[in-house]
């Protein structure tokens, strides 16, 4: 398929194009599509900017834990401001350190490059744009609304403004946002339209039209001064999910390995809807799940199905967060998961004393691991995600692991109810959200095999 526009040349572009991999699910560049698949970019992959060659495997992996204890945190916060609230959204903050997945696109006409962070925990997409005012550090030229000839301002009459983060009307009749994070860095400016390009296999273009966006003139001060802007995954009235349909779907393989190229993201109605189902409810931009019981081995743990419950709305019960490297359980759960984990490894291995509610052992996952059985959440509905010792441990350090499932109490007791099912124990799994019809998939499958 040829262009629909030709791509300005830029050294971000150039950096970027043997990673952005787009599947056209409709041929009519001058109407929305259908769908995308995007190939998700690693933060650590050498075609990402944030690449840092003098880190490795451990230093990738402590990096990634400890920004999920930081996310874990915010998201406590933000569930617990989105139900005493009447925002918008109480957004969770995203980070360059945080999020392990990216987005390659361009935006306007002519097209500058966007590499934004992924994230299921908001539905705003915001961008960096000129004047701009703190802005974070770019990896190519700032988007100028003024030099783009398919940019519009969102009037302040539109339906949609009112659904904008604390959406207003300013002082020049521009509809305008306010997307507050945790840590008081906000992204203020005017919500607008745009058109969005992703590139296709066959070095063609797919443009999605009149995408609302935030158009960010004033970009506090990040803790980590290198976030450029928010693709949001969540379901709302701004999302590009709500745009392409009420369906995505992700396909991640081994977050540690920056150099696998095939872990892809679906949006729009052709995302791979299969595998088990269980029920799916979004409840203040989150998706909730029902969580009904824990095996180790086929062993099913004895635990009380209520605790995983929404006793609370919103404050309590399992979200699944692609943000989140580490899982988190409520206590008693995690107490029995942790007893019955030790109750296989304490007769085999050495306890590594790390922080008295981590389970740790001198070794390596690789080796020392072997036949360990697998850990399976069971879902409502028949829907099972099985973790195996890759997917359950982590390794920080050469000589030892950790499991990577935390009890929630860990934050604090603010809502020590809630559980939290992370990224990686979504490793090879082709993990589906249909909104529309309430459900979620689990499917085991080689993210390669979604290539075609």
């Amino acid at each position: 398929m040829a262009p629909a526009f030709a791509f300005v040349y830029s050294p971000f572009l150039a950096l970027t194009t043997l990673t952005t991999l787009t599947t056209v699910i409709t041929s009519a560049a001058s109407t929305t599509p259908r769908g995308l698949v995007i190939e998700l970019i690693h933060r650590d992959s050498k075609h990402s900017p944030y690449y840092n060659h003098n880190d490795n495997i451990y230093s990738r992996v402590k990096r990634a834990m400890k920004s999920s204890f930081a996310r874990f945190a915010y998201l406590q916060e933000t569930i617990r401001r989105s139900s005493t609230t009447k925002d918008f959204e109480a957004t969770i903050f995203p980070s360059v350190d945080a999020s392990l997945f990216f987005i390659n696109f361009t935006m306007g006409q002519p097209p500058i490059p966007q590499f934004t962070v992924m994230d299921t925990g908001s539905s705003l997409l915001w961008v960096q744009c000129l004047p701009c005012i703190k802005c974070s550090q770019q990896f190519g030229p700032l988007f100028d609304p003024s030099k783009s000839a398919t940019y519009a301002e969102l009037p302040c009459y539109s339906q949609y403004c009112r659904y904008s983060p604390r959406g207003k009307c300013n002082f020049f009749n521009q509809c305008s946002y306010n997307q507050t994070y945790l840590n008081g860095a906000p992204s203020v400016g005017i919500i607008a339209t745009e058109h969005m390009a992703f590139e296709t296999s066959d070095e063609g273009s797919v443009v999605v039209p009149n995408v609302l966006f935030g158009c960010g003139h004033e970009n506090g001060n990040f803790i980590d001064h290198q976030l450029t802007g928010v693709l949001g995954l969540g379901f709302g009235k701004t999302s590009l999910v709500t745009k392409l349909g009420t369906k995505f779907s992700y396909c991640i393989a081994n977050i540690y390995d920056p150099s696998y190229s095939h872990s892809k993201l679906i949006i729009g109605n052709h995302a791979r809807i299969e595998g088990d189902s269980t029920p799916l409810e979004v409840i203040y931009g989150n998706y909730y799940l029902t969580l009904e019981s824990i095996s180790v081995g086929g062993k099913m743990l004895d635990i009380d199905p209520n605790v995983f419950k929404m006793k609370i709305r919103g404050k309590s019960g399992v979200v699944i967060d692609s943000g989140s490297s580490g899982s988190w359980l409520v206590k008693d759960v995690f107490e029995a998961l942790r007893h019955e984990v030790e109750s296989l490894l304490d007769m085999m291995l050495i306890r590594y004393w790390y922080k008295s509610w981590t389970l740790c052992y001198r070794g390596t996952v690789s080796q020392d691991l072997l036949g360990f059985p697998a850990v399976t959440f069971h879902f409502a509905g028949g829907a099972d995600l099985v973790l195996d010792s890759g997917s359950l441990f982590f390794q920080p350090w050469p000589h030892a692991f950790c499991m990577a499932i935390f009890p929630s109490l860990v934050q604090g007791d603010n809502v020590t109810g809630l559980n939290i099912i992370g990224i990686m124990a979504q490793q090879y799994y082709n993990v589906a959200y249909d909104i529309d019809g309430k459900k979620l998939s689990f499917e085991r499958i080689d993210c390669e095999l979604l290539d075609d």
